[in-house]
């Protein structure tokens, strides 16, 4: 005789599955989202933590042919409660090309004799000074062979190693007509 062996249907929850261990997903995520961090903070920035020009770059050939004379230095207060400095002076041409733009590197220098602050930029002319200074690119009004004008090189932030003298203005690069 053989034993028939019924089986009770089941009724209840199907077996658990084992819970997900979350831990790595999450240390895995939070590393990747500290990298990326990491590089927009220290790295991201291409204008403004672009490497200023060597303190030795060449000049170009036609910076000898401009002149640049009656350099003065002012500062203002902003808005914000910081403090503004101005590069002024006058730019002679003296060759024989019509200038349409002229990249200078301005080199403040540390009470050590070395430099505190490279700050390569475009020099702007001055095109009204009533009721404020106003400036403009150089494009908008080149200059003549033989003839000068006034400029001003403003500056948000000067370096608190600066010693305080008048900076260095090496002309590197000239456009010209």
């Amino acid at each position: 005789m053989s034993e028939e062996i019924q089986l009770e249907p089941r009724i209840g929850t199907p077996p658990e599955r084992p819970e997900r261990n979350w831990l790595p997903v999450g240390l895995a995520a939070a590393i990747i989202l500290a990298l990326v961090g990491a590089f927009f903070v220290f790295g991201g920035h291409s204008q403004t933590s672009a490497t200023p020009p060597a303190v030795d770059s060449p000049l170009d050939p036609y910076a000898a042919s401009l002149e640049l004379s009656q350099i003065a230095m002012s500062e203002s207060a902003n808005l914000a409660g910081g403090k503004v400095t101005y590069l002024d002076g006058v730019i002679a041409n003296r060759g024989p090309r019509t200038v349409s733009a002229v990249s200078v590197q301005v080199l403040f220098h540390s009470y050590t004799h070395g430099i505190a602050q490279n700050e390569p930029m475009a020099l702007n002319l001055i095109r009204t000074r009533d009721p404020y200074i106003d400036t403009e690119p150089l494009s908008a009004a080149p200059l003549a062979p033989g003839a000068h004008a006034e400029f001003r090189l403003i500056f948000d932030q000067v370096s608190p190693d600066w010693d305080g003298a008048y900076p260095e203005v090496r002309i590197l690069r000239v456009g010209s007509k």
